[in-house]
């Protein structure tokens, strides 16, 4: 095998990958396409243009050496605030080819947020889109030198300006030799989404962005070069780098791309001009797209398939998204730590209400809190392993130990496994409320009051009692044209009560205008539960 080669043998099951000793990921899912006789296809589409994959392998290469020019070193982080276009292509890989580390995080933070992740990720270098100006430059004024720390990252503002990232590359050269390396060595990080507090960086290795695009997107999804993806869900995080980034980019297919909030009407617009094989979307987007198609029909003849992730998807979305559509929701659940998704339901093996069953090459099993299986059909938590789990948190011994266990990923999930094989989830394990001495799943009840006509979104969390004793809460947003009342409330307990065990039904109800989320969808219940 030479350098810089990646082959997979997909007659097997699972397919089998091999990498060459010594190599660069940068190569396979960029250089390649070149030797393949895709130069002149197309990479990636967005409102503005088009980049082919010649244009791409190019622009890679240049930024790669506008990264070395600058003085980061091989091995040295770069801290990504850049919305989703082009750009973020170019430096990610670029990053990788030059043998640094890009670590991608969420542009929706605030100077705070990012004063924490620089400092965190000891960075040398911050790019970031000009439209973040305001929040990131208080942040770098914030990290500048202090006695205890006598170095502070370079910035570089992508566009805009004659210093910036894009205007650069138009001065250096073309050509940019691989950095080499192991399959294992580090090669990029992503900071968890925050659900639970403060976000963690997790550090993958060179090999695992093939093992999900092998596995996933070619392995359930069924992907080829004739895709075009399209993803709500931005690049910043693990979800949306599959889908936006690397899936297209592994099978030569293309990538739609717009670095605007993904509404409902943006979401159809972009559908129909593009027309994408592949929609990839999370349950709150699902559930408004749903109430925009009420007012109005759209046109998703195009689509071969949609995707949800981030957050377990409603059964109720499911079908009536079929029913308006004629489109199957694949619902699955991924993470930062596995990089994407390793459950998941499939176009010919489909349950609402379900994560579906394993993706070949990965393990699952659902222990108790001594780490003991438990028993088919009971709620644990998961634990996971395959190829593509990060290697630790940075800087973060105590929560690496905690989380990966060997082998083996603790998801932080609670899930339980039918009699069928289909995984259902419970909730986040730190979730999960034990009243009257029975577990409660959040998402079980969740899903019930999203069955009732006037719920667009709900979240349940524990609640003291007047004995201080703990016991179901809703949160509940209401469907536009909806009135908050007590009677409302009342109902909406009542609803509960009839359709599942007593215990389970929420004391309270709370109409709320919005629930408070991370950028993957993922409700934050612990900011709810501290009021």
């Amino acid at each position: 095998m030479q350098s810089n080669t990646v082959s997979v043998d997909y007659t097997s099951s699972p397919p089998s990958i091999h990498y060459a000793p010594s190599f660069n990921v940068a190569v396979p899912f960029v250089d390649r396409h070149l030797d393949e006789g895709r130069a002149d296809e197309i990479a990636i589409r967005t409102v503005d243009g088009q980049v082919t994959y010649a244009q791409l392998a190019e622009r890679v290469n240049r930024c790669g050496n506008v990264l070395r020019s600058v003085g980061i070193a091989a091995g040295e982080r770069m801290l990504m605030i850049v919305k989703d276009g082009p750009e973020f292509f170019y430096l990610f890989w670029g990053a990788i080819k030059a043998g640094v580390i890009p670590v991608p995080v969420n542009t929706l933070l605030g100077p705070a947020d990012y004063q924490y992740m620089i400092a965190d990720s000891g960075c040398t270098l911050v790019v970031y889109s000009a439209e973040y100006v305001h929040v990131v430059e208080p942040a770098l004024a914030a990290a500048r030198p202090k006695p205890t720390s006598p170095t502070s990252p370079i910035a570089l503002q992508v566009e805009g300006g004659d210093a910036t990232v894009l205007n650069r590359m138009q001065s250096v050269g073309v050509d940019l030799e691989p950095a080499l390396a192991a399959p294992e060595d580090d090669c990029f990080w992503l900071y968890s989404s925050g659900s639970t507090g403060r976000p963690k960086g997790a550090v993958h290795r060179q090999r695992d962005m093939v093992v999900t695009c092998v596995q996933y997107a070619v392995g359930v999804l069924d992907m080829t070069a004739a895709d075009v993806c399209f993803s709500a869900a931005k690049l910043f995080f693990a979800y949306g780098l599959g889908n936006g980034m690397t899936f297209p980019l592994w099978v030569g297919g293309t990538a739609l791309l717009t670095g605007h909030r993904p509404t409902p009407d943006l979401t159809f617009d972009l559908i129909e001009q593009f027309r994408p094989t592949l929609y990839f979307g999370v349950p709150t987007l699902y559930a408004a797209q749903l109430l925009a198609l009420e007012k109005k029909r759209r046109d998703f003849s195009s689509l071969r398939a949609c995707v949800s992730a981030g957050e377990a998807l409603p059964a109720e979305v499911f079908r009536h998204w079929q029913e308006r559509t004629g489109l199957t929701i694949l619902d699955g659940i991924g993470s930062t730590e596995l990089l994407h998704i390793f459950i998941s339901n499939r176009l010919d093996d489909c349950k609402p209400g379900t994560s579906g069953r394993l993706v070949p090459g990965y393990e699952a099993k659902i222990v108790d809190d001594s780490g003991s299986p438990v028993s088919q059909t009971d709620i644990g938590r998961l634990l996971i392993k395959g190829q593509s789990g990060a290697a630790c948190y940075w800087k973060n011994p105590d929560k690496t130990a905690e989380t990966m266990l060997g082998e083996w990923i603790n998801t932080g999930d609670t899930y339980s496994q039918g009699e069928d094989g289909y995984f259902i989830y419970c909730g986040r394990a730190d979730d999960m409320l034990k009243v009257s001495g029975q577990w409660v799943s959040p998402a079980e009840v969740e899903g019930i009051l999203f069955q009732h006509s006037a719920v667009l979104e709900a979240a349940i969390v524990g609640w003291e009692d007047d004995n201080k004793l703990v016991k179901p809460k809703a949160f509940v947003v209401l469907k536009e044209g909806q009135v908050a009342s007590d009677a409302l409330a009342t109902e909406l307990s009542t609803f509960v009560k009839k359709r599942t065990l007593p215990h389970k039904y929420p004391r309270w109800v709370e109409f709320v205008p919005d629930l408070p989320k991370t950028a993957t969808g993922k409700i934050q219940r612990y900011r709810l539960r501290a009021g």
